[in-house]
């Protein structure tokens, strides 16, 4: 199986004792640490689901891990320009619909930066049905009043993070690197009694890292015009909901009155596949439920997902799950029929 499938997978076994539409959320406060931050308030829609844990790292830091199922997360929050959030993308497919009318969608690896201002009463697109990353909230105000004596010694200024990252009142993004990923990955490989440690070692070794980093400079990641963004959401509808129907770029076009040269890198920008590529995912997807949760046959299943035979849609489920439909349906329901 791939390891989209797998993570989407994992996340929702992970998640499947929490209630639809509802966020538990468990906080770690070091005893002796006054916490400064402005509540975040997070709300799934009515099909979704999360998890997450919040570490208050430094006076006016707080470093959280987030794990969602579903379409559309909300987040409600004060308008600070001051505080600055850093979200990492660790698995799936994240976007914002930010101040201004830009929509910033991050896949993994990818990191986005902006001051609270910038997305306060916001909702978080999951355009996969999933994600899991880490947000990291900064008061530079009062990073300026208490900073960490490592991050002194290294000349660190909460004013030049300020004038960088929060001043302009537009997000920026940095894509993945091996940078971003030496800062996070680490927190997904370690034992939980070790979480806080890494979170205020992982935090200075960030703000080190954005300190000398110009996001202006080297490669830059798509900005989409939201309008852009929601029509291309609108096109993913129809798609997922005639698999049956196989549309071609001219169609969809012509359809939707965009051009084919636009479709094509917003659908990837959102997306982060081709259509094509994004839609043989999708129906294998939709195959693997409807081979755990129904008796239909194989036939019947690739015919319901646009596939002209059943040996052409074999061939697409091997590929992306590694075994086929009838090895797979013989896992998950012993003895259904073929």
């Amino acid at each position: 199986m791939n390891r989209k499938l797998e993570s989407f997978e994992r996340i929702k076994k992970e998640l499947k004792d929490i209630p639809l539409s509802s966020i538990r959320l468990q906080r770690h406060d070091p005893p002796g640490l006054t916490q400064t931050m402005p509540s975040v308030h997070i709300q799934a829609d009515s099909s979704g689901r999360g998890a997450g844990e919040i570490f208050s790292v430094y006076p006016g830091i707080e470093l959280s891990f987030y794990r969602f199922l579903g379409e559309r997360i909300s987040f409600h929050h004060q308008d600070l320009a001051s505080v600055l959030e850093v979200h990492y993308c660790h698995q799936g497919r994240v976007g914002w619909k930010m101040r201004g009318g830009v929509s910033m969608y991050l896949g993994p690896g990818d990191l986005s930066l902006q001051g609270m201002d910038c997305c306060f009463d916001s909702q978080m697109v999951l355009p996969l049905g999933y994600y899991e990353g880490i947000a990291v909230f900064i008061d530079t105000r009062q990073l300026k009043k208490e900073c960490p004596q490592i991050l002194q010694d290294g000349g660190f200024q909460a004013e030049t993070i300020f004038q960088t990252y929060c001043a302009s009142h537009r997000p920026a993004a940095i894509p993945a690197c091996n940078e971003i990923q030496g800062i996070f990955s680490v927190f997904y490989h370690i034992p939980d009694s070790m979480k806080l440690a890494y979170c205020r070692l992982k935090v200075q070794e960030l703000l080190l890292y954005l300190s000398c980093t110009d996001p202006k400079q080297g490669t830059k990641m798509t900005e989409s015009v939201s309008r852009q963004a929601e029509l291309i959401r609108e096109i993913h509808d129809y798609l997922t909901e005639h698999p049956e129907k196989r549309c071609t770029i001219e169609e969809l076009s012509r359809r939707y009155l965009i051009n084919t040269s636009s479709l094509k890198s917003e659908f990837k920008a959102v997306y982060g596949l081709p259509i094509a590529a994004y839609m043989k995912e999708y129906r294998v997807k939709k195959a693997m439920e409807l081979l755990r949760s129904t008796d239909d046959s194989i036939r019947d299943i690739a015919a319901r997902l646009g596939y002209e035979s059943q040996g052409k849609f074999t061939k697409a489920f091997k590929d992306i799950v590694q075994i086929t439909p009838i090895c797979y349906r013989k896992q998950y329901r012993p003895g259904a029929g073929s």
